[in-house]
């Protein structure tokens, strides 16, 4: 270990909840856009919402200590450089992630259990419910996404390719960053049912729905649609275990055609499964959230492509987070 920590620094790493909790308890009450643009009371605040007095001015002021909010006398107002990061419906708000990881700390808090057990936390929806939880999350992996299209597919030039299969595609967002790429390819975004309305509306929006095919479906029981060259695994394969991810690379090879390409964006950790930090505590996330998920060295993913079927696995990039990148490829 090349780190020794003081008492002192180990009280406040265990503090570190508290800040989060506020954060996560104003995203899901959907506080922000009732703090912006003009200041209001406590008690209006807490009369719109439905909220207790007490509970919500002690919430604010907390927000206001945090100094996200800020106080004038008895009112309350969103800081203005926050509006940009905190209010729905912007491009770059990040309201979205913090939705979801309120989602997560419950989970998170089931720790102890989970470790005894070996099973996923007991989920709980959130206030706003299991249908705006869902939109959350979908929405939080476009805000995570966006940053990384740009350096990510630099790191795959030259891009050749005519047929996009994007597994798991989401709201699109790499199903748009491809086509804008290659102007001349066509996709297929497959993912389940309940994420194609959000993609449509989305490709409709960037003007790229005519290009695009859209497939509902779950990759642990449908096969993937055929005949695409370039197939992506963009923050997949740590939801499943090590055979989860070789059915997957299995149904990958026969859904590219002879010669296509794998790649995979994900979280890609070293052989001790200590570094990066970010990936290590990521496998606790994978491990309140999912059956068997985890965080995985290139050498597994390596031997677990190869099982597949899939050869010349090549790591592309080796990222600080969700931006490492390994390739395969179908024999041709």
């Amino acid at each position: 270990m090349s780190r020794e920590w003081t008492c002192e620094q180990i009280l406040e790493l265990s503090r570190a909840y508290q800040a989060s909790c506020v954060l996560a308890a104003a995203a899901e009450l959907d506080l922000f856009a009732h703090l912006a643009p003009a200041a209001v009371t406590a008690q209006t605040l807490a009369d719109r919402l439905g909220c207790d007095l007490r509970g919500i001015r002690a919430l604010l002021d907390a927000m206001a200590a945090l100094e996200l909010v800020e106080k004038n006398g008895q009112s309350y107002r969103l800081a203005p450089f926050a509006a940009a990061c905190l209010l729905g419906g912007r491009e770059g708000s990040v309201l979205p992630m913090i939705q979801h990881q309120a989602n997560c700390l419950r989970r998170w808090v089931q720790l102890p259990q989970v470790v005894k057990t070996g099973r996923p936390a007991t989920r709980q929806p959130s206030l706003r419910g299991e249908l705006a939880d869902r939109e959350a999350f979908l929405e939080a992996m476009d805000c995570n996404s966006r940053p990384l299209t740009g350096p990510v597919l630099a790191a795959l030039e030259p891009l050749a390719f005519s047929h996009l299969l994007d597994v798991g595609g989401a709201t699109g967002t790499w199903t748009i960053a491809f086509l804008r790429a290659a102007p001349g390819a066509i996709a297929t975004l497959f993912d389940l049912p309940e994420a194609i309305p959000l993609a449509r509306r989305r490709l409709a929006a960037e003007g790229l729905l005519h290009r695009v095919r859209l497939v509902g479906g779950d990759f642990y029981v449908d096969d993937l649609p055929g005949g695409a060259d370039f197939a992506w695994l963009g923050a997949i394969v740590h939801q499943n275990s090590r055979q989860q991810n070789r059915d997957l690379f299995r149904k990958v090879w026969t859904a590219l055609s002879p010669g296509g390409k794998l790649v995979i964006r994900d979280v890609l950790m070293d052989d001790s499964h200590t570094r990066p930090a970010a990936g290590a505590l990521f496998a606790i996330n994978m491990l309140v959230s999912t059956e068997a998920g985890g965080t995985f060295s290139f050498a597994e993913l390596r031997e677990d492509l190869e099982v597949a079927g899939l050869t010349d696995v090549t790591l592309v990039r080796q990222g600080a987070f969700m931006d490492s990148l390994v390739a395969a490829a179908r024999p041709p």
